[in-house]
């Protein structure tokens, strides 16, 4: 199996007014994969189907080479998970936390967890409703890291989070990977900082997948042209448009997916002419993706 999360035709209704619909994914193993999407768009609903804690209503779904639902505590027992709230004991003392976690993972890393304890400066004595935000999630990816997963499933761990704070828990994810090769699924709606970390991405949006491609494609593939005298139909066009907009008689603004220089002369042969092509950053790529697909545009995959 080289896949570490395989997703195929998984529908869940959550509401009448919310569902994923067909959610097919691939994480590779060895990946660090970025789910992306603004908040509301399903990534923590989609998480919770991968991990059992909800049923899908149709498709499969399988975890390290397990069937979820059916084999999903056999799944389990080799990913770290740190959720989108805190869900830690309250009147437990960090070091009562870690023990009692530790009661419950065969592969639970002592030397690590002390490790990690004092790279956050956690103070073992410290009970839990005294924690910050910043404390209680560098805790809560202690307790992930600990239990030496062979994935790690992230539920927005650095959101509301000071700078300071978010540095050091991403270094403590990355310095795992690097020792581990472990496969991390990292859920967030903040672009910049999946960029440094990430190579690969998935981009969801109100419960559809409307991309899943390696980091340096979704960076470096989608271009804003300027284009006068622009065709009518694009359909034949050698890039894939996936959005235009008229400039009141300045000709048009395209985006695009997957342009090339030699492009050009497509252009040229339907009479049109390119004055501009702009490269653009990964939060101007993750808007007009989100644009194009509520716009009914196809899903990017490589």
């Amino acid at each position: 199996m080289t896949d570490a999360i395989r997703l195929r035709g998984v529908d869940y209704r959550a509401s009448k007014e919310f569902a994923i619909r067909d959610l097919a994914m691939t994480v590779p193993r060895g990946a660090v994969y970025g789910f992306l999407g603004p908040n509301g768009s399903g990534k923590t609903t989609a998480i919770r189907l991968m991990l059992g804690m909800l049923q899908a209503d149709a498709g499969t779904i399988d975890v390290l080479g397990h069937d979820v639902p059916r084999d999903v505590q056999r799944a389990l027992a080799k990913v770290g998970f740190v959720p989108e709230r805190n869900h830690l004991w309250s009147h437990l003392t960090v070091d009562e936390v870690m023990r009692t976690h530790a009661a419950f993972y065969a592969s639970w890393d002592a030397a690590r967890a002390e490790a990690l304890r004092q790279q956050f400066n956690l103070r073992a004595s410290q009970t839990v409703s005294v924690l910050s935000k910043g404390e209680a999630g560098k805790l809560m990816m202690l307790l992930a890291l600990s239990t030496q997963p062979e994935l790690l499933v992230l539920d927005e761990p650095t959101d509301g989070l000071d700078p300071v704070v978010r540095r050091d828990v991403l270094e403590a994810l990355v310095e795992y990977v690097g020792d581990k090769q472990a496969t991390v699924l990292i859920s967030s709606h903040l672009i910049h900082e999946q960029e440094r970390i990430c190579d690969w991405v998935g981009v969801l949006d109100q419960g559809k997948l409307l991309a899943e491609v390696p980091m340096q494609e979704f960076r470096s593939g989608i271009k804003r042209l300027r284009v006068q005298k622009a065709p009518i139909a694009h359909d034949a066009a050698p890039f894939r448009v996936l959005s235009r907009d008229d400039e009141f008689g300045r000709g048009e603004t395209w985006v695009v997916r997957g342009w090339q220089t030699d492009h050009t002369a497509w252009l040229t042969s339907v009479g049109a002419s390119l004055s501009e092509v702009e490269s653009l950053d990964l939060e101007e790529s993750f808007v007009e993706l989100l644009r194009s697909g509520r716009a009914g545009a196809p899903t990017l995959t490589p």
